[in-house]
C-alpha cells in the first residue's frame, strides 16, 4: 500500500473522508478564531493602555468633560476601557455627588460584564474544539477498523498486507484528531490567559476610577463650603 498523505486518502472509505474533511474544517476555524482574537487583543489592549496614560491629565485637572468627550474618542473607539470609564464617567457627570458616584459603580459592574463577554468570543469554539476532536477522531478510527475487517474478509486472510489500508485509516483519523484538539487547547489556554491579565487590568482601573470619584465628590463639597 502506498503510504504517502496522496495514497492513505485515496484508500479510504467515504466516511472516514467526512470525519478527516469535518476535523480540518474545525482546525480552519480555530485557526482563524485565533487570528481574529490576536488582532482584536492587540488592538482593544493597544488603545486602552493608550487611554489609561491620557485620561490622567483631564482628571486630575478635574475637566470630567473633557475626560468624557476622550472616551468616546475615534482613536480609542476599539478600547474595552474607554467603554468602561466613558459609562462610568457619563453617570457621574450627570450627578456628581454620591448617588452619581453609585451610579457610576453599576454602569461599572454592567459595561465591565459585557466587555467580559466580547473579550470571550469564539472561545466556547475552541473549548468544544478541544473537548470533541478527539472523539470526532476515534469515529473515523472505528471506521478504518470496520475497513481494515472489510480488507480481511476480501482477501481471506489475516495478513498485515491485506488490513494495512484500514489501520492507516484509522491511525490518520486519530492522530488528525489528537492534533486538532490541541491545537484547540493551546489557543484556548492562551487566550484565557490574555482574558485574565485585561479583567485584572479592568479591575484596578474600576478601583481608581472610584476613588477618583470619591476624591472629586470631596473637592466639591469644599470648593462649595468655602463659598
Amino acid at each position: 500500500m502506498d503510504l504517502s498523505l496522496a495514497g492513505m486518502w485515496g484508500a479510504m472509505g467515504i466516511p472516514a473522508k467526512l470525519v478527516i474533511v469535518t476535523m480540518v474544517i474545525m482546525l480552519f476555524w480555530c485557526v482563524y478564531v485565533a487570528a481574529e482574537r490576536s488582532l482584536f487583543f492587540f488592538a482593544s489592549r493597544s488603545q486602552s493602555r493608550m487611554l489609561a496614560g491620557a485620561i490622567g491629565a483631564p482628571l486630575k485637572g478635574g475637566d470630567l468633560e473633557s475626560a468624557v468627550k476622550m472616551t468616546k474618542g475615534e482613536a480609542f473607539k476599539k478600547s474595552y476601557l474607554a467603554s468602561i470609564l466613558g459609562a462610568a464617567l457619563t453617570e457621574y457627570a450627570s450627578r456628581p455627588d454620591q448617588h452619581g458616584i453609585a451610579a457610576a459603580k453599576r454602569a461599572l459592574d454592567t459595561v465591565a460584564t459585557e466587555e467580559g463577554a466580547a473579550l470571550r468570543k469564539g472561545m466556547n469554539m475552541l473549548a468544544t474544539t478541544g473537548s470533541t476532536a478527539p472523539f470526532v477522531g476515534l469515529v473515523g478510527t472505528i471506521f478504518g477498523i470496520i475497513n481494515a475487517f472489510g480488507m480481511m474478509a476480501e482477501s481471506g486472510g489475516g495478513d498485515l498486507t491485506s488490513i494495512s489500508g484500514g489501520i492507516a485509516e484509522a491511525l490518520v483519523s486519530t492522530a488528525v484528531g489528537i492534533t486538532v484538539a490541541i491545537v484547540a487547547i493551546w489557543f484556548y489556554n492562551y487566550f484565557n490567559a490574555v482574558i485574565d491579565e485585561v479583567m485584572k487590568d479592568v479591575s484596578v482601573s474600576s478601583a481608581e476610577l472610584v476613588d477618583w470619584l470619591e476624591k472629586d465628590v470631596l473637592r466639591r463639597s469644599e470648593v462649595t463650603a468655602a463659598k
